[in-house]
């Protein structure tokens, strides 16, 4: 979902909430640690799990393709943001991650990524490929959690 913020008009937020039947300690280890990460996400990781730490994510098991996210702030109990870089730009669009307990769910994994400029249409087309990364990787999230089905296997990085 894409929503404006009311605060500064003008400004663009991909918002996707995923719920996962998990607790939320465990998942929140999905956002956290190299192993979580692993599960969902990349072939491989290395996280520092403090605020100015980084997370390398692996895409090859070579370690050739890598990303590096600097972790801006982190809170133990259920949120972590990621200085993200956009697709292929140089557009900075932190990912806000929050995990909160949910008694009828489990969890819920709630994703905020941002500001995105709408009158530049360049910033509009990479957040339309932003959400679309976002939410094919959080089904994965839930999938391999719930189901102990990666579709990575299918649609291999």
């Amino acid at each position: 979902m894409i929503v404006e913020d009311a605060e500064s008009s003008g400004q663009l937020w991909i918002v996707h909430e995923q719920p996962i039947a998990l607790h939320h300690e465990e998942v929140f280890g999905c956002f956290t640690t190299a192993g979580g990460l692993c599960r969902w996400l990349a072939v491989d990781a290395q996280v520092e799990a403090r605020a100015g730490g980084l997370i390398v994510l692996a895409w090859d098991r070579g370690w050739k393709s890598t990303t590096t996210i600097a972790i801006l702030e982190i809170d133990p109990g259920g949120r972590v943001t990621w200085d993200w870089q956009a697709a292929s730009s140089d557009r900075h669009a932190p990912l806000y991650w929050e995990v909160e307990p949910s008694v009828e769910q489990g969890c819920v994994v709630r994703l905020r990524q941002g500001p995105f400029p709408a009158a530049d249409a360049e910033a509009l087309r990479l957040m339309a490929e932003e959400a679309q990364y976002w939410t094919w990787h959080l089904c994965n999230l839930r999938g391999v959690l719930e189901a102990k089905h990666d579709m990575r296997a299918v649609r291999p990085l």
